[in-house]
Formats: C-alpha cells, structure tokens, sequence
C-alpha cells in the first residue's frame, strides 16, 4: 500500500503531460521488440517530436526470463533537450527498484544512442509486479509547449528462486521501502533442520536465538502499533490532484508524514559542484569586477527606496557612451543603486561586494545581476542593477495586501510570478549556484509583473525581522530555510526548492511572514516533528500539492524545479481556460 501511495504522490507532483516541439525519437528497437513480443516490428513512443499515445498507454508485459529494457533515443534539434525519470516497483520486496545504466537527469544525446533499464528480482515470491517509468523532457526555450512527461506502465512476471520455495510466507510488504523482514529466530530453526546430532551447546543456542527472536518480533509489532498511531490523517485525494492536510485545532500548522521516500534517488551530496567552488578574496572580487567598473562622475543618487542600519538602496541614473563610426552617443539609464552608510564596518562593505557578485555575468530574464559598479570611494562602493518599476517583490505584494494598490492582482498572476521564479532557478541550478536565500525580498517585479531574482546583498539589514541569529554569529532566514540547511548548514540545489515553496506561500498570501508564531529557535523541531505551514486561505489544492511536495524532509524526494516549472506551466493554462 505504501508503494502505491509513493506512486499516487510523485503523479500529483510532477505529471504534466503537453506536445514536444522538438525532432525526438524514443523508441524500442524491433530487436528489443522481437524479443519482449515475439513481433518484427519497432515501437515508437516519441516521433520526430510526436508522441503516439497508444504506444505509451500500451501495458506492454515482460517476460520472466528477461532482466532488462533497452531504449533507443536521440533528438536531431540544435537546440538542448534536457531530461529526467524516474523509476519505482510497484512491491520492491520482489522486483528492486529498476536502475538505469546513465544519468537520471542530463542532456538527450544527439545520436542514435542506446540506454538500458534493469530489472532484478528477488526470486523471494512468484508474482506479476506493476513498474513505473516516467521521462520528463524539457526544451531549451520558454515556450509551453516545448516540455513533455512519458508515463509507461510495464508488468514484470517475476520467478521464485528455488532455494526459498516453502518460505514464502517469510515475505511481507513493508509499508517502509519494501524491505524483507526475515525472522532471526525462523532462519536459525530452518537452519538446524539438516540430520545431524544436536548436542547440549546446540540446544542452548537454539533457545536462546528463539527467544531474542521472540523478543525482537514482538518489540517490532509494538513500535510500528506506535508508528501508526501517531500517523497524520492526510490522504491523497482518489483524483489525485491535490493534498488534503488535516487542520489542527490548536496550532495553526500541519503534521505531514516525515517517512523517506527516495522517489528519485537524486540526493545532491557533492556539495563542489555548486558555487562557490572556493572563497574569493575582496581583492579578487574587485578584479572580477573590473570590466564593468565605472566612475563616480557617472553616477546620479536619486531618492532612498529602502534603508537599514547599514545598507541603503537608492533610486538613480547612470551615464553610459558608446561609439559608432561618425560619433559618440551618451544614454541615461534608470538604476537601482545598492550602497552602505558611514556607520557600515570593512566586513559589510566587503560582504556587500561578495554577495553581489552571486549573479555576476549571467543572462537570464528572470535573473537581475548587477551591471555596473564603482569602487573608487573604498568606503562607500555603488552597486547598480537594472530598475524595475514596483522593485521590491516583498514590498509589492504587502502593499497589495495592505492598500489594495493591486487590486486586479489574480491568482493566475501571481501563480506567472512562480513561473518567473522557476524558470530563473532553474537556470541557477543548470550554472551549478545554489541562491542559498530564495524568497520574495530577493527578488523584484516591474509594472508588466515580469519578476527577477536578485542577490541577497544587503537583505539582512533591510529585511532584519526574517533573519535570526541561532548563537552561531551568523544571521540566516530560519524560516526559509530546508530542514538540512538550518540543523547542518548544509545547501543544496534541493534547498532551494524548499526554499522556493515557502516563496510561493507567501506570493499566495500577498507577502505574509511564514511561520509567523513559530519562535525561530524552535523551529528546527517543528520541522522535524513533521509540521509544516497550513494551506493559505484563497489558494487553489492543486498549488498547496505543489508546495507541499517542495517540503518534503528527505532532499532526494522534493521536485527537480524542472518539475515544478511544468506543473505551474500547466496550471497556469488551466487558469487561462477557465477564468
């Protein structure tokens, strides 16, 4: 029951299903097909960008005495085509898990090339078990259209081995992740059933290994009575479409069930392969800097949009020239200029530089890096990034909240801001940077409701009530933060998704300050004990699935944000449909 469960869950997180835009061919050759089928005959799943539907509701079966599936795939577009899968057993105390011989997320290659998927059985029990495989396919581009997610279904007859017939019994289907639980005692007894004398010693033996085995049985039997009753009531709605938490009467957040359910297997442990890849000096970071290093005779200050202890932010203008052929032409520029005041120490004016160059020299529509900067005055550098007309993401949807400035602000825009947001980490994830501090106040918006995520130079002293110092001299957003993050210190791309579903309750709740009664030192045993933030009033089931899905405890089973970026794609159409 607790695979099918695990299975339910991942289709209400991550299926999404639209066309492919690009030439892709995935297919099962007619040797494979021969052999599975005893048919000559290729079976196409993806054609030249067309996905023949019957082949992939097509239950096709496997026979016993085959142990693996070979794919054939490749894309003849110029453009990337990026994937990811999956892969669970209905009862993997009889078939594993399949593994799959490449990457589970990469590149599609561009020549016909061959992947395999295997297939093992325990040999425990003699039964047909149901296999799931899904393929996420993303093209590199904006379009909708272009992001596609392959459902197959397969059934797997699997043999008993002959040295467990007799003991099929022995099997159960755990409710954990499909372990076998052999009794100690059971393996003893059946290992003295061979004819030989039994001496004193040996009885002693036996008896004690019967009783440990007793023992060890009825502790088991008790702990999971406790386990299962301390269980949340949440359930999986029968469509599958959303999550219904239960609401508790006294404290204003949900229990949800804290059992890891490795769905995917990709836990991010190699912590080198995201920025930084070493710590940068001031020194080095000046240097970095230096192609975009402008003077301060360039530079208008206008009116202070934001001020804290140490940080200002000021509206301004900057005077750039270029040249052509026959003259040199001179532009003024709107900006938004970041600076510290004269109360501001070494530390935070290098601190100011360093953070700021997170998202130096990328190019992205949804990422705002700094375009220029001026370091003549050392105690007083200037950060200039582009301007955007609301600025603040933060402040702009408490004013909405507020003041009803916004009034027309709808759902279906705020769920095209998460859009934004997705497609900008994404990009993020792809450069190998983990953001470390994704929420609304790192982020700003200009009058079209384009969003953009900036660095978090500064948030500390503008936003100082969301950061909190646990006693380890440093402030971090305790309540953004993923449960590895605030007990190891520990970022991961996986981080930021769940620092990306506490971003989107708060665009769903207009800019509210999430786990608002929660002291920030307690907060570490809230997550723990399975607590997470209620469904926000206003808010559709199928975004609360969506955010719910991006706190799960387990790194390895929270949504890739090429997952995330289809579902709210796909939601976001539906919205356009219907309202």
């Amino acid at each position: 029951m607790a695979e099918w469960i695990v299975f339910w869950r991942s289709v209400m997180c991550f299926v999404v299903f639209t066309g492919v835009s690009s030439n892709l061919n995935l297919y099962i050759s007619d040797a494979e097909v021969k052999n599975l089928l005893g048919l000559n005959a290729q079976l196409y799943y993806v054609r030249n960008g067309k996905v023949n539907d019957h082949a992939v509701r097509f239950n096709l079966p496997i026979p016993s005495d085959v142990g693996y599936l070979n794919f054939t795939w490749y894309t003849t577009t110029e453009t990337q085509v990026f994937y990811s899968m999956d892969l669970i057993s209905e009862n993997s105390s009889i078939l594993r898990h399949p593994i799959v011989n490449i990457s589970q997320d990469g590149e599609v290659p561009r020549i016909e090339t061959v992947f395999q998927i295997v297939l093992f059985c325990t040999g425990l029990a003699e039964a047909e078990v149901g296999l799931f495989f899904q393929f996420n396919l993303t093209l590199h581009s904006y379009s909708a259209k272009n992001i596609t997610t392959l459902n197959f279904k397969r059934r797997k007859m699997c043999p008993i081995d002959e040295k467990y017939k007799g003991r099929e019994q022995l099997v159960t289907d755990t409710t954990t992740k499909g372990e076998i639980i052999l009794s100690n005692s059971s393996v003893a007894i059946s290992n003295q059933l061979h004819p030989r004398a039994v001496t004193s010693t040996s009885v002693f033996y036996i008896a004690v290994g019967v009783v440990c085995g007793v023992i060890f049985l009825i502790a088991m039997i008790v702990a999971f009575v406790h386990v299962q009753s301390m269980k949340p009531s949440d359930r999986v709605s029968e469509n599958g479409s959303s999550v219904h938490l239960p609401h508790h009467p006294v404290n204003p957040y949900n229990k949800v069930d804290n059992k890891t359910n490795n769905l995917n297997g990709r836990v991010y442990n190699d912590m080198n392969r995201f920025y930084p890849a070493k710590e940068l000096t001031t020194d080095e970071f000046k240097t970095k800097l230096k192609n975009i290093a402008i003077e301060r005779s360039q530079i208008t200050l206008g009116d202070i949009l934001q001020e804290g202890t140490f940080g200002r932010i000021y509206h301004g203008y900057v005077v750039t020239s270029t040249k052509d052929s026959e003259s040199q032409h001179e532009e003024e520029i709107e900006v938004f200029i970041k600076t510290v005041t004269d109360q501001a120490s070494e530390e935070q004016r290098s601190l100011l530089i360093k953070e700021s160059c997170m998202l130096h020299e990328l190019n992205h529509r949804s990422i705002l890096p700094i375009m220029y900067v001026c370091l003549e005055d050392e105690k007083q550098p200037l950060i200039l990034l582009a301007h955007m007309q609301y600025g603040n993401l933060k402040h702009f949807l408490k004013n909405g909240r507020i003041s009803d400035a916004h009034q027309g602000l709808s759902t279906r825009d705020l769920v095209y801001m998460g859009i934004q947001i997705t497609r900008g980490m994404q990009y993020l994830g792809k450069q190998k940077i983990v953001h470390r501090d994704l929420a609304t106040r790192n982020c700003v918006i200009d009058e079209d409701y384009n969003v953009k995520i900036t660095d978090n130079a500064l948030a500390r002293d503008l936003f100082p009530q969301d950061y909190t110092c646990l006693g380890d001299n440093e402030n971090r957003p305790v309540k953004w933060l993923a449960i590895e993050s605030l007990i190891e210190k520990k970022y991961l791309p996986t981080s930021d998704v769940w620092s990306f579903g506490v971003t989107l309750w708060e665009l769903m709740t207009l800019g509210q300050t999430p786990y608002a009664d929660v002291d920030p030192f307690e907060m570490a045993a809230y997550l723990k004990n399975g607590y997470r933030m209620a469904q926000p009033a206003n808010c559709p089931d199928e975004l609360f699935s969506v955010m719910a899905c991006c706190w799960a405890l387990s790194p390895g089973d929270r949504p890739t944000f090429a997952h995330l970026l289809s579902i709210l794609m796909d939601f976001h159409r539906a919205l356009g449909i219907y309202i």
